[in-house]
């Protein structure tokens, strides 16, 4: 058999990289007998059926490290979340959404602000101090201008990332300057409802470097987080980490409990908003189960 990596899926065929090319292949039939789907960034084994036209079987799917559900993606080294200072805003309460499923992930994390040059004020600069505070690499960037390219160009050396956040932001514009050759295909903001066109229509692998790949997805505007416990939220906002076990009561989940020494941290070591946010997201959660059970 062939090792590889499947670098993308379209109508049932995956296109494995190997290091005799790349193969179009079918899944055997028992992957769908057992529910298993085969993912972008999946280490595979195939069985090459025609060497000529590189057809091939994907015969076997070897162990995950990781497993992102939204975009649907495996073996991810590290989460690149981007974000634009303007057009359209920053929404902050959307990237902590992001941060917390890349978080349970246990996957590096690099913030991106894109089109700081259209941020006349420079509000993104509070955005970014405050990511740092809590412990995140942050670029700032602008694709139109060429700012930090050269940073985030060293940011994907030798790694898997997945690109993430919502439409418009620039993702790819980004990319395609930091990686001429690749030609992405970009999208225009709708100036009338301030959403980017969905440009990128699946997640794919594509390798940017000999070691180096990239993961570049559809945008996103929501994101669920029902496979994290309320109680485990807490975990997640790694400002809060040195400070979870440091409380009076066990269980505490820091909010209505007193001698909490995660509130006592509120205005030093942890942001209000983003204390805020983890309050607004552990209710949503707490609420959820409360209706499922």
């Amino acid at each position: 058999m062939l090792e590889g990596v499947i670098l993308k899926g379209i109508g049932g065929f995956y296109y494995i990289d190997t290091e005799r090319g790349v193969y179009e292949c079918r899944a055997r039939g028992i992957f769908r007998k057992e529910g298993i789907r085969p993912t972008v960034g999946d280490a595979v084994r195939i069985s090459v059926l025609d060497e000529e036209k590189k057809k091939g079987s994907l015969d076997e799917i070897l162990p995950r490290r990781n497993e992102l559900i939204r975009p649907r993606v495996s073996n991810v080294d590290q989460a690149v979340i981007v974000f634009a200072a303007k057009s359209p805003n920053m929404n902050l309460d959307l990237l902590d959404r992001f941060l917390l499923l890349a978080e349970e992930q246990e996957l590096d994390i690099v913030i991106v602000i894109n089109k700081i040059d259209k941020d006349k004020k420079e509000n993104y600069l509070a955005a970014a101090e405050m990511y740092r505070d809590a412990g995140y690499a942050v670029i700032c960037t602008s694709a139109e201008k060429e700012i930090g390219i050269d940073a985030l160009r060293t940011a994907l050396e030798n790694k898997i990332s997945v690109f993430a956040g919502p439409s418009g932001v620039g993702k790819s514009s980004l990319i395609n300057k930091a990686f001429p050759g690749l030609e992405l295909n970009t999208g225009e903001i709708s100036e009338k409802i301030q959403r980017g066109k969905h440009t990128t229509r699946h997640a794919e692998l594509i390798q940017i470097t000999e070691k180096s790949y990239i993961v570049d997805s559809p945008g996103f505007t929501s994101l669920y987080l029902t496979h994290i416990p309320s109680e485990k939220l807490q975990y997640h906002f790694r400002e809060f980490l040195p400070f979870v076990h440091a409380c009076y009561y066990n269980g505490c989940v820091h909010i209505n409990e007193p001698d909490c020494a995660v509130k006592e941290q509120i205005g030093k070591a942890i942001h209000p908003m983003r204390y805020e946010r983890y309050v607004t997201i552990y209710h949503e959660r707490k609420e959820e189960e409360e209706r499922r059970f």
